[in-house]
């Protein structure tokens, strides 16, 4: 089986692959197979957004396309940046004016609370369609802890419930393990172990939450 990962975000590219490196499938992204359109993420859910990216790029396949949505979602700022996470700061998509602007907004505020959502989509070459969810949730630190990393900025803020470092200042295999995208990505990997393996039985749409 030949699986295209619908993004272009090289940080994204190489968490799908480390996480799902237990599956025997060839995992290939966008651009390894000479898509490289911006696809315009207009949706106004993570949901919708993933399933425009993979639409998209199964069209120019035919072949098994996976793309995630994720954002971060802070409590006092109405759930914002959410899907607008990688458009913060406009056409820009500068990780430090991200950060910088995130903690702007927050300078007055003491409760911090926020969670990190991914969306997957799976699509098979018949247009039949797949959501998995991940979800955690924590808080917002008052400054950047680790290195900013341009293509996953938010993690330089973002502490998870239960732990004292940000995603940032994980190791990748540490903040795999607990991470939304993680959470997500472990749903569809059983999802592709369970159904696909021994012939697809869930109808189209279903989600995994």
């Amino acid at each position: 089986m030949k699986l295209i990962l619908a993004t272009k975000n090289s940080g994204k590219i190489d968490e799908i692959k480390k996480i799902l490196s237990d599956l025997d499938i060839q995992i290939l992204s966008a651009e390894e197979v000479g898509i490289k359109n911006d696809i315009v993420e207009d949706g106004k859910t993570f949901k919708e957004n993933a399933l425009k990216k993979a639409s998209f790029v199964l069209l120019k396949t035919g072949e098994w396309t996976m793309a995630d949505d994720s954002g971060i979602c802070i409590n006092k700022l109405s759930g914002l940046p959410g899907v607008k996470s990688a458009r913060w700061t406009g056409k820009s998509r500068n990780g430090k004016e991200m950060v910088s602007k995130t903690l702007n907004k927050l300078k007055d505020i003491k409760s911090r609370q926020a969670y990190f959502e991914c969306t997957v989509a799976l699509i098979n070459p018949k247009g039949k369609h797949w959501f998995f969810t991940g979800r955690i949730y924590g808080r917002v630190t008052k400054e950047p802890k680790g290195k900013i990393d341009s293509k996953l900025p938010y993690d330089v803020l973002f502490v998870p419930q239960g732990h004292k470092k940000t995603f940032a200042e994980m190791t990748k295999e540490g903040k795999n393990k607990i991470s939304h995208r993680g959470i997500a990505l472990r749903k569809l990997m059983e999802f592709i172990k369970n159904e696909i393996n021994s012939g697809p039985k869930l109808h189209p749409g279903f989600s995994c939450g």
